[in-house]
């Protein structure tokens, strides 16, 4: 895993997401197509905005996964992340090959049957990810399950990520931050052939040293990065303030 610190959230977004653009453009010329994964949430403003405004990316040769979604949101939710995806990505980006949105709203069983059938056909060349303030990746609260092979579970979100949620402004109170989601699997996410990472702000600061400075341990979820072979953690000063 390599680390790169940046001044601000705007410059770490930068460097992010041109990384992020240069992959899937190498993708493109190697394969004809890219299989990307896109995360949700305040940390990936800077990153998803870098990427579209990067020059020379055929999307209608690009398929598009999420990571997560809360369970029986509505769509028409400010915290629904297929809401998030649609309004700053998919609205501005043009006609892509394909896009997959995990839908919160069906049952979730056959949910995580249809999608872990879908990505399983589609390797992933660039995944942008985060971490969360207790760790996580994607929704895989700790202790995260780092053994299971579905590409898709459920998830129970335990109380400091459901604080994240609320205290980001997403919800009125925390007992509106619901209590399970749909998640992509630790070792899905794993699998993609290039990860991006992208960790802005202080309060992300002590699990980004937890997750950097710790042995792999499912209790810092997001500590499995460090055994990826082509990871870049883009941290800004506030975030990376605990690193040495």
């Amino acid at each position: 895993m390599e680390i790169s610190i940046n001044a601000d959230p705007k410059s770490l977004g930068e460097k992010a997401g041109k990384a992020a653009g240069e992959l899937i453009r190498n993708a493109i010329t190697t394969k004809g197509r890219a299989n990307i994964i896109l995360a949700t949430g305040t940390s990936q403003f800077e990153t998803i905005n870098q990427l579209l405004a990067e020059k020379g990316i055929a999307w209608e040769k690009v398929t598009m996964f999420h990571l997560d979604e809360y369970i029986g949101l509505p769509v028409t939710h400010q915290a629904s992340f297929r809401k998030y995806l649609k309004e700053r990505f998919l609205d501005k980006v043009g006609k892509l090959k394909q896009y997959y949105l995990i839908d919160g709203e069906v049952d979730p069983t056959e949910e995580i049957k249809r999608l872990g059938g879908l990505i399983q056909d589609h390797p992933i060349d660039v995944a942008m990810v985060g971490i969360g303030e207790n760790g996580h990746l994607a929704f895989n609260d700790p202790p995260a399950d780092f053994d299971t092979e579905v590409p898709y579970l459920i998830v129970d979100l335990d109380q400091a990520c459901r604080a994240q949620q609320f205290n980001e402004g997403w919800f009125p109170n925390l007992d509106a931050v619901p209590s399970q989601a749909i998640s992509m699997s630790i070792r899905q996410i794993m699998k993609s052939k290039s990860i991006i990472c992208s960790v802005p702000d202080e309060r992300k600061a002590k699990a980004v040293k937890d997750c950097v400075k710790n042995p792999v341990s499912n209790l810092f979820p997001a500590s499995i990065l460090q055994e990826h072979g082509d990871c870049t953690l883009y941290l800004d000063e506030a975030s990376a303030s605990l690193l040495d």
